[in-house]
């Protein structure tokens, strides 16, 4: 009894860090109920993944945008753009995929270096600097794209990003060994720094929770991740699309809550003006992430446009808006200085689940928008009520 009480009070002292999972894993239940199994599938989870793929991306960078008190509206046109840019330099101008990647994200560095001279620089709002850029980029990439449309791409390494699965050096009863042995790397991984953090926190002092507590997470999580990782591996295993949003999920978990500049960006968030007056470069800052995200939204780009296999004059439309959902569902905060890029992850999955569950089940489109925009006031609701309990 003693065990209950304590997992409540600390789901309900970390609502915020652990509703998300929650809700997804609701989310998932109920739908995987509603449809028989079909959601829960091998082929179907693999598909909602890749189909989140190059939001999830986006709700990263997104995430530690909010976190610094702007928003980013252009994300959406910069990534079409620069993904119909990828499709020309491969199919037109014929350069070699391996040129053509670097190129497209250095090209969105310097979109969000230029982004952040306006907002830094010039002080002009985020909100108002980024929409313009929105619009160039809108009109850019009908400019590119005016007289075809569309823009087949035939490159197969290019068209594998968004298509292709991680090879496996072979198969036990029919499930995919590679998928395999990287889930269990990863449960081995998680472990390992759960309990280093813990040591840490005891060596200084900091409250833990209790050593029951504390082992029923790791069993808990580490079977989600299997059970995940069981699945995929039923079918074709990990995508291209997986291993990139895990990497670009892993090294920006790294950037933001291991190193210097990863504080800095909460400090700056925070309260930008103790932030400055503590020595914190603020435009630097703001110069980096906007950097980031438009770099974001160039390999966002690379894998939209790669999983359709083409460049369209509507890629891009409303990326933005669902990033920005995402990172909201995920538990960024609308004050800035709260929000983790793996919670901007869980948001682009939950979303991304509910409209899978839903075309499942055959719900109109209509509906789906009305349910989707109810669950991101929910989160920005939930927000607000949270950060009044914790004054």
């Amino acid at each position: 009894m003693r065990i209950v009480n304590e997992a409540k009070a600390l789901i309900k002292e970390n609502i915020r860090d652990y509703g998300m999972f929650i809700a997804l894993f609701a989310i998932m239940i109920t739908f995987n109920i509603l449809t028989n199994g079909m959601f829960m599938s091998s082929r179907n989870v693999s598909n909602l993944l890749d189909s989140a793929g190059y939001i999830a991306v986006l709700a990263v960078g997104m995430t530690l945008v909010i976190v610094i008190r702007h928003i980013d509206l252009s994300v959406g046109y910069i990534a079409g753009f620069l993904g119909a840019v990828a499709a020309i330099l491969l199919m037109q101008q014929g350069w070699s995929v391996f040129l053509v990647i670097p190129v497209i994200l250095i090209l969105g560095i310097v979109i969000g270096l230029f982004n952040g001279l306006l907002i830094a620089q010039l002080g002009i709002p985020a909100f108002v600097a980024t929409l313009a850029a929105m619009l160039i980029f809108r009109g850019a990439l009908l400019q590119v794209t005016a007289g075809t449309g569309t823009i087949i791409v035939q490159d197969p390494f290019f068209n594998a990003i968004g298509n292709g699965f991680i090879p496996s050096v072979m198969e036990i009863n029919s499930l995919h060994l590679t998928t395999l042995l990287i889930g269990l790397i990863a449960i081995l991984f998680f472990i390992y720094g759960e309990v280093k953090t813990r040591i840490d926190r005891i060596k200084y002092n900091f409250e833990v929770v209790s050593v029951p507590i504390f082992v029923l997470k790791l069993i808990f999580i580490s079977l989600i991740i299997g059970y995940i990782t069981y699945i995929l591996a039923g079918y074709n295993g990990f995508s291209w699309t997986v291993i990139i949003v895990l990497l670009i999920t892993m090294i920006y978990h790294f950037i933001t809550s291991k190193t210097v500049l990863g504080r800095q960006i909460y400090a700056v968030g925070s309260n930008p003006e103790a932030a400055h007056l503590s020595g914190i470069n603020v435009k630097k800052v703001t110069y980096i992430v906007m950097g980031s995200m438009s770099m974001l939204a160039a390999l966002s780009g690379i894998m939209y446009t790669a999983r359709l296999q083409s460049a369209t004059t509507t890629a891009g439309m409303l990326f933005e808006l669902d990033a920005i959902a995402a990172a909201y569902v995920g538990g960024v905060s609308s004050a800035g200085g709260v929000g983790k890029v793996t919670g901007a992850i869980i948001g682009a999955i939950v979303m991304a689940s509910l409209t899978n569950g839903m075309n499942l089940m055959g719900v109109g489109i209509s509906y789906q928008y009305m349910i989707r925009g109810g669950v991101l006031a929910g989160a920005v609701i939930f927000d607000v009520i949270t950060r009044k309990r914790g004054k």
